[in-house]
């Protein structure tokens, strides 16, 4: 799947069966479920995962725990906007970017 094809996909009722935990949370927080985002992540060990998770705690805005899971994920706290940062998950998740 194509950065089009997953942003496309935003119009459905629910994601891709085949999106791995990542994808599928981002996918969740795009629509504003970010319950249902949190859940498929927090159990997620990966450090994709992490830096999804990371992200939702930036989108509640509890910077503390976003800090602890950036550090989970290996990445830098982002200064851009929020939504810049879902696309740059996003993107790399679908491996169109490196970030």
């Amino acid at each position: 799947m194509n950065m089009a094809a997953f942003t496309a996909s935003l119009s459905g009722a629910a994601p891709a069966p085949d999106l791995g935990a990542p994808l599928a949370g981002i996918w969740w927080a795009a629509k504003g479920d970010w319950d249902r985002a949190h859940k498929i992540v927090q159990d997620d060990g990966t450090r994709e995962a992490a830096w999804v998770h990371a992200y939702l705690h930036r989108v509640e805005g509890d910077l503390s725990n976003a800090g602890y899971w950036y550090r989970q994920a290996g990445r830098p706290a982002p200064k851009d906007s929020l939504q810049a940062e879902w696309e740059r998950i996003a993107s790399s998740l679908l491996g169109e970017a490196t970030p």
